[in-house]
C-alpha cells in the first residue's frame, strides 16, 4: 500500500504553512478583528444582496450571503462550494454603500408602502414638554444639564421631523374609519408588501433553489432517486422519527449525510411551518393571531419582520439609559451595535431623564421594532409617585410614543388587584419593574389595575397606528422556587382574555412569559400559554434554568430559552452576563445577543425549521476540509473565533494548516479521516468512499 502524498508546503506572501506546525512569522491579526468588531458592514467573505419582491416589485430584501473557498481535493480535484445566505438585521447600517448618519436617521424605506394605502392622515400630534424627558419645566431642564458635565445631557434629535400618521377619521370614527394594523388588513385578505417582504426574508433564497430543481424535472413521478431526496427535503418539513436499533437497518440505505441538504427530521410540538414561506402563509398566520407582524406606521425606517412560532425563531435585546449611567449616544450605539450582531427586536427601557429624546433618536435610526414599557415614562412624569399615576397621564404617554414611533408595547394589564397579595410568600416577590408599580398603585389606591380598566380604549389607540401589544407578565416568577406558581398562571389565563379583546379591535398581540423556571417545568408554561393565550405568539425572558451564576446568567437563560424556543415560544428576550448585577454596556449586549442567537438557532434545529440546518451543514464541511477562513465567515461572531485561533496560531500559514493547536498536526481526528478516506479509495476503488472526497463527479 502507497502512503498517501503529503501537499507541498506552500508560500503566502511571507508565510509559510505545512503540516509539522512550523511557521516561518507570526502575523498580528488584531486590526481585522477590530474591523470586525467595530463596522457595521464588516463580516469576512460576506456581501449585501437584495432580493426583488414578485407581488409587490419594488421590495428590496436584504441578505447577506456568505462566500465560500472551493475546495481542493487531494486527487487534485476542486470542488465549488456555493454562497450561503443568512438573515441580515443591520439595516442600512450593514449595507457598505450606504452613506449614513445618525444625525439624519434611516430612509423612511415603507413610507411610500402606508401612503399608498389611503386610509391614514398626516397631523399636527402633540407638543413635546419638558415632563416628556422628565423635567418639571423648560426652566428645569435648561438648568439640569448646564450642571451636567457632559454625561447624559438632553440633546435633541436634529434629523427630518416628519409630522405622526394615524388612522383616518381617528377624532370621531366615523364611516370610513378602521384599523390600519398588519392584521386588519390580513382580516381582509390583502397582502401587504410587508408580507411578501416577510416571505421572502424567512426563506433566505431557498425558493430559488427549489425552482431550479422543479424546472428540471417538472414531472415529480419520474424523478431519479437523487432528485426525489432532494425535493422532499426542500418541499416538506420532516416529522420527528424513532431511533432503530442498527440491527434493524441497512447501514447501506442510510440518506447520505455528506450533502449539503441533508436535514434532521424536527420534533415541532403542534407547529407547521411550510417548507416555503409563501405572502399567503404569512398573511394567514397574521389573520389567526398566531404572528404579528410589529410596524409602527411612523417607524417607516422599519424593516418587517414576523415573530410566530411557524417562522424562525426570534430574539431581542433590551438597551435604554438608567438614572445613575449611560447617555443617549451610547444607547444609539448599544441599537446598532445589537441590531449587527443579529437582534431581530430592540426594547428601550430607559428610565430617569431624557427618554423622549433618548427614544427618537433610537427608532429613527433602528431598522428592527423597538419596543417599550410606557409605564416607566409615565412614572418619571409624576416624579417617581408611583400613587400619583393616572389613566389620563398614562394615555397621553402611549399617544407620545405612538407618535414617535414605537412598533410594540409592553402593558402589564393583567396584574390584577386580586391576584397580589399571592405573592407575599414567594421568595423573590414582584420581579418585574411594570409589575410592582401597578401592584403597589393597586393596593395605594385600592382600586383595579387601570389598565385593565382602561383595555378597549388602550386598543384602540394601538389599532389607529399599528402598535403591537406585547402584554406582560408583571407576576413573572423571579426565582426557581416561584416558578408556575398561582400568580404566574392566574395572570397567563387573564392574557388570554386580553388577547382576544385585542383580536376584536383588530390589535396584534404576543403575550411575555417567564423569567425562572427549572427545565422540568418548561414545557408546560408553553403549553398552557398555547392553550389559554388561543395560539398567540409567546416571548419569554430565557427563562433561567438556575439561579446559582450571578455573570452568567447569560448562560443558565440561554438553556431555558433554546428549550421553550423549541417547545414554541416564538421570540426570546435576551438576558446579558450583567443580568441582576447591573445596566449592560457595549460588550455584554454583544455576549447576549449571541447566546441567544444560538439558542433560537438550536431551537429552529430542533423543530425542523426548513431554512435552519443548511448554515450547520456548511460550516461542518469546511471544518473538514480544513477551510479555517470560510468557518469564521460561517459563524455568527467571525472576530471571536479568529480572536481564539490566533491566540495560538497567529500566522497567515495557519488558515490553511489541516490541524489547529488543539490537536497539533499528529492527533488532529479530521486529518486522520481524510487519510483513512484516501487510503481505502487506493485500496478498494469503492465509488461510495471516492465519492465523499469529491474524486468523482456524480
Amino acid at each position: 500500500m502507497n502512503a498517501p502524498k503529503q501537499p507541498t508546503p506552500e508560500v503566502n506572501g511571507k508565510q509559510r504553512g505545512d503540516y509539522t506546525g512550523q511557521f516561518t512569522e507570526e502575523i498580528d491579526n488584531a486590526e481585522e478583528i477590530r474591523a470586525i468588531e467595530n463596522d457595521p458592514t464588516q463580516f469576512p467573505n460576506s456581501t449585501r444582496i437584495y432580493v426583488q419582491g414578485e407581488i409587490h416589485p419594488d421590495i428590496k430584501v436584504p441578505l447577506r450571503e456568505i462566500r465560500l473557498s472551493d475546495t481542493e481535493h487531494p486527487n487534485g480535484n476542486v470542488e465549488k462550494n456555493d454562497p450561503i445566505r443568512v438573515y441580515d438585521c443591520a439595516g442600512p447600517w450593514g449595507d457598505p454603500d450606504f452613506q449614513g448618519d445618525v444625525t439624519k436617521g434611516l430612509p423612511a424605506m415603507r413610507l411610500q408602502w402606508i401612503l399608498d394605502r389611503g386610509d391614514v392622515e398626516e397631523y399636527l400630534g402633540r407638543d413635546v414638554k419638558p415632563e416628556d424627558n422628565g423635567y418639571l419645566s423648560k426652566a428645569h431642564a435648561e438648568k439640569y444639564n448646564s450642571l451636567k458635565d457632559g454625561k447624559n445631557r438632553l440633546k435633541e434629535y436634529p434629523g427630518l421631523k416628519r409630522k405622526p400618521l394615524r388612522a383616518k377619521s381617528s377624532q370621531d370614527k366615523g364611516a370610513d374609519w378602521h384599523p390600519v394594523t398588519q392584521k386588519w388588513y390580513a382580516d381582509q385578505g390583502i397582502i401587504t408588501p410587508e408580507m411578501e417582504y416577510i416571505a421572502i426574508r424567512e426563506n433566505l433564497g431557498r425558493k430559488e433553489e427549489f425552482e431550479t430543481i422543479a424546472d428540471r424535472y417538472p414531472n415529480l413521478k419520474d424523478l431519479p432517486p437523487e432528485a426525489s431526496d432532494r425535493i422532499r427535503q426542500l418541499c416538506t418539513t420532516p416529522e420527528g422519527y424513532e431511533m432503530p436499533r442498527p440491527s434493524e437497518i441497512n447501514p447501506d440505505k442510510q440518506v447520505p449525510r455528506n450533502r449539503m441538504e441533508h436535514q434532521h427530521p424536527g420534533q415541532t410540538f403542534g407547529a407547521m411551518t411550510p417548507a416555503f414561506i409563501t405572502a399567503e402563509f404569512v398573511r394567514s398566520e397574521v389573520a389567526r393571531g398566531r404572528a404579528i407582524i410589529p410596524l409602527n406606521i411612523n417607524h417607516p425606517e422599519c424593516e418587517p419582520m414576523i415573530i410566530g412560532r411557524n417562522f424562525l425563531v426570534k430574539i431581542n435585546a433590551n438597551i435604554g439609559n438608567s438614572a445613575v449611567t449611560s447617555t443617549i449616544d451610547e444607547e444609539v450605539e448599544k441599537m446598532r451595535w445589537a441590531t449587527k450582531w443579529g437582534a431581530d427586536t430592540v426594547m428601550d427601557l430607559s428610565t430617569g431623564k431624557n427618554i423622549h429624546a433618548t427614544r427618537e433618536w433610537i427608532v429613527r435610526n433602528s431598522p428592527v421594532p423597538i419596543g417599550t414599557v410606557p409605564i416607566y415614562q409615565a412614572l418619571e412624569k409624576t416624579g417617581g409617585r408611583i400613587e400619583a399615576l393616572t389613566w389620563e397621564l398614562f394615555r397621553d404617554t402611549l399617544i407620545e410614543q405612538a407618535e414617535q414611533g414605537v412598533d410594540y408595547f409592553t402593558i402589564h394589564a393583567a396584574v390584577l388587584r386580586a391576584f397580589v397579595p399571592h405573592t407575599a410568600n414567594r421568595m423573590t416577590g414582584i420581579v418585574s419593574r411594570g409589575g410592582s408599580i401597578l401592584a403597589k398603585w393597586c393596593i395605594h389606591h385600592e382600586k383595579e389595575n387601570f389598565l385593565y380598566e382602561h383595555w378597549d380604549e388602550i386598543c384602540d389607540i394601538c389599532a389607529a397606528y399599528d402598535v403591537s401589544f406585547s402584554i406582560g407578565d408583571g407576576l413573572r416568577p423571579g426565582s426557581i422556587a416561584d416558578a408556575n406558581d398561582y400568580a404566574q398562571l392566574a395572570e397567563l389565563e387573564v392574557q388570554g382574555d386580553l388577547t382576544k379583546r385585542a383580536w376584536a379591535k383588530g390589535c396584534q398581540v404576543m403575550n411575555e412569559g417567564p423569567g425562572h423556571v427549572p427545565m422540568h417545568l418548561i414545557q408546560e408554561n408553553m403549553q398552557k400559554q398555547i392553550e389559554w393565550c388561543h395560539e398567540a405568539p409567546f416571548y419569554t425572558l430565557g427563562p433561567l434554568t438556575t439561579d446559582i451564576a450571578p455573570g452568567y446568567d447569560h448562560f443558565t437563560s440561554g438553556i431555558g430559552a433554546a428549550q421553550i424556543g423549541w417547545y414554541g415560544c416564538a421570540m426570546l428576550c435576551y438576558v446579558t452576563p450583567k443580568e441582576h448585577l447591573g445596566l449592560p454596556n457595549r460588550d455584554d449586549v454583544r455576549e447576549g445577543v449571541i447566546t441567544y442567537k444560538i439558542a433560537a438557532h438550536a431551537a429552529d434545529l430542533a423543530k425542523g425549521h426548513p431554512a435552519a440546518q443548511i448554515r450547520d451543514n456548511a460550516i461542518s464541511k469546511a471544518r473538514f476540509e480544513f477551510r479555517w477562513r470560510d468557518q469564521f465567515a460561517l459563524g455568527l461572531d467571525p472576530a471571536r473565533a479568529i480572536e481564539y485561533h490566533d491566540e495560538t496560531l497567529p500566522a497567515e500559514g495557519a488558515k490553511t494548516a489541516h490541524f489547529c493547536s488543539m490537536c497539533g498536526p499528529t492527533f488532529c481526528s479530521m486529518k486522520i479521516s481524510e487519510d483513512i478516506r484516501q487510503l481505502a479509495n487506493e485500496e478498494s476503488g469503492q465509488s461510495s468512499l471516492v465519492s465523499l472526497n469529491g474524486s468523482e463527479k456524480e
